[in-house]
């Protein structure tokens, strides 16, 4: 009895009267195969609804034409934007994108890399948690693109939301604002980093004192324990590491009877889909996150297609801008 699955190899070598590894080869390699044999074989198995196993096909070429994308919270809408540019463009050049969700957790992302490297042509990580020498180690063994961190010669696309961070903090300077909360994100984002470090600048040039709070969870939920601690700390403005955090602090705040941006002006970023449906509406950095993930794979594939030289350094810095909406306002 045939299985669920379908009609096998076999079933179309038997249909064709060939051997199976004739079959093979009229997908695989088909200049290798007598040019009517291999329509024949083709069209039969068309007509017996037999697709070919892209692992299999893999074997003799050493291609699968799958890419995976890593991300580490596939709920979050920053990855999601990342996905839809990711997987658009893989398609179009051919390639199936397979995704992976690594909950945060560092040791969940070694675990992924180490299982599709052995499936996948190559790999996108979106924001990764892992130390740079363990990136390096990866990158040495399969084809690597980060997206939003830079990590020795790894090839990268880097969103500058450093530079965005001084547009925010020039925003709340010229609002009026003198002390400015910063709300981290995970302890092991390099994207973190950077940020706070670019505010720190920003805030010494334009006379703003900028204290840190955290680290949070990056989600609309940590945005309920960044809010107490916003409002002990007494800031008139708080900069938070995503929107979702940014939309949960204001509820938080709300909630508790303080006016926004009355008595505290809330900043995101990202600009995800929503920020600007909450209440009030969120002013935020918009990033370009779909155009970072189709350029994340463009560079992938020109590593796959030899235009690029593994390893060689590559790095693309992609602009954010501050959208100006009702969260900030001048201090109560």
């Amino acid at each position: 009895m045939r299985k669920a699955e379908g009609p096998t190899i076999i079933d179309v070598a038997r249909a064709c009267g060939v051997a199976a590894s004739t079959v093979s080869r009229a997908f695989s390699h088909p200049g290798r195969v007598n040019a009517a044999t291999a329509e024949r074989i083709k069209q039969t198995a068309a007509e017996m609804g037999y697709r070919p196993n892209p692992i299999a096909k893999a074997l003799p070429s050493g291609r699968t034409l799958m890419l995976a994308l890593v991300v580490p919270d596939v709920t979050n809408p920053f990855f999601s934007e990342m996905v839809r540019g990711a997987e658009r463009h893989a398609a179009a050049a051919g390639y199936t994108l397979v995704l992976a969700d690594t909950e945060e957790s560092p040791e969940t992302e070694t675990t992924h890399l180490d299982r599709l490297s052995h499936i996948v042509d190559g790999i996108v990580i979106g924001t990764p948690r892992l130390p740079d020498a363990n990136l390096a180690a990866f990158a040495d063994r399969f084809p690597l693109v980060l997206v939003n961190r830079e990590s020795g010669s790894v090839p990268c696309i880097v969103i500058d939301t450093p530079g965005g961070m001084i547009q925010a903090a020039e925003h709340l300077a010229s609002l009026g604002h003198r002390k400015v909360a910063y709300l981290s994100g995970p302890r092991a984002s390099w994207a973190d980093r950077s940020r706070w470090r670019a505010l720190q600048t920003a805030g010494r040039r334009l006379g703003i004192t900028m204290t840190r709070l955290g680290p949070f969870a990056p989600t609309v939920a940590g945005g309920t324990a960044a809010a107490e601690t916003v409002v002990v700390d007494g800031a008139s403005a708080v900069i938070a590491f995503n929107d979702l955090l940014a939309i949960g602090t204001m509820r938080r705040l709300l909630a508790r009877g303080l006016r926004i941006p009355g008595d505290v002006s809330v900043l995101g970023c990202d600009d995800v889909f929503g920020a600007d449906f909450c209440h009030p509406a969120l002013t935020t950095l918009a990033a370009p996150v779909q155009n970072a993930g189709r350029l994340a794979v463009d560079l992938l594939l020109g590593i796959l297609g030899h235009t690029a030289a593994r390893g060689s350094r590559s790095r693309v810095a992609l602009p954010t801008h501050l959208v100006v909406r009702d969260s900030t306002g001048v201090p109560g």
